[in-house]
């Protein structure tokens, strides 16, 4: 991680505006490609489209210019931690397997780190219509709406959002109730931001991947919602270091109460990794 003491300033009200341009355009091609785009096989085996690929580039040049000097690590690109000191995180569309099969569930990620950290999150969900904005220290908004934790805590629901890889815990303790009713919506990025809005109580995610959390992160930091690193924490990144394989299996949940309940679930996960 970059050790410059000298912080770099927020974002500023333009160059804000100018990413939110910039996902509009994404955005609105990810409509009109969902439900007619085929996919294909990575080498790791998860699908990509050719959406995901015109995405991944369309947000890498954007925000090349937006902010020229900082430096972008991408899933369908560069998967390297970069050296500058503010660098961006982009997962041009986190639930492929969702938009490939037609499930109108699926999000665009970018989360702008300053000294290993996000700083600037931006979570995009097309199908919806919905944007959320966290700014570290400032708060969070959806569609230009400020959340709080005030907000999250109205909210009744009694649903804990559950990753494909998670789900196999219930196996593992079939003598114990789960504590919540199971959701599984296949966008890594949202399960965790469902928690900060109040639509579940807490999230288990067993191999997200840096650009699965980066955004998510910092919303669920913002709203006041208790994290546990279950392995690596992905605020001790290094410069240079590739993330290509490397997971950060987490709980997200609404506060310390939910998050201890969820403990014992989430080691027993890590107990068979």
């Amino acid at each position: 991680m970059n050790t410059n003491p000298r912080a770099k300033p927020n974002l500023s009200n333009v160059q804000i505006n100018n990413v939110h341009l910039l996902l509009d355009k994404v955005s609105q091609k990810q409509r009109n490609d969902f439900g007619k785009i085929d996919s294909d096989l990575k080498p790791d085996g998860t699908l990509i489209t050719a959406c995901d690929r015109w995405s991944d580039s369309t947000i890498v040049e954007g925000l090349s210019e937006i902010t020229s000097s900082e430096g972008i690590l991408s899933e369908e690109g560069n998967q390297k931690v970069p050296h500058s000191q503010a660098y961006w995180v982009v997962d041009p569309l986190d639930g492929t397997t969702n938009f490939a099969a037609g499930i109108p569930h699926w999000a665009i990620s970018l989360a702008r780190f300053v000294d290993g950290k996000p700083q600037t999150g931006f979570l995009d969900i097309p199908a919806l219509k919905q944007r959320i904005l966290a700014i570290e220290g400032q708060g969070v908004w959806l569609n230009g709406k400020r959340l709080t934790s005030e907000t999250r805590n109205q909210a009744t629901s009694e649903c804990v959002s559950l990753c494909s890889r998670s789900i196999r815990v219930l196996q593992r303790r079939p003598e114990k109730p789960f504590p919540g009713k199971i959701r599984l919506m296949g966008v890594a990025s949202l399960n965790m931001t469902s928690v900060a809005i109040g639509q579940t109580v807490a999230s288990l995610e067993a191999t997200p991947k840096i650009w699965d959390l980066a955004a998510a992160w910092l919303v669920l930091s913002e709203l006041g919602c208790s994290i546990k690193w279950l392995g690596l924490n992905p605020s001790e990144l290094q410069s240079g270091e590739d993330l290509s394989s490397t997971s950060f299996p987490v709980i997200a949940a609404s506060c310390e109460r939910e998050l201890e309940r969820m403990l014992p679930w989430g080691e027993t996960l890590m107990s068979n990794y």
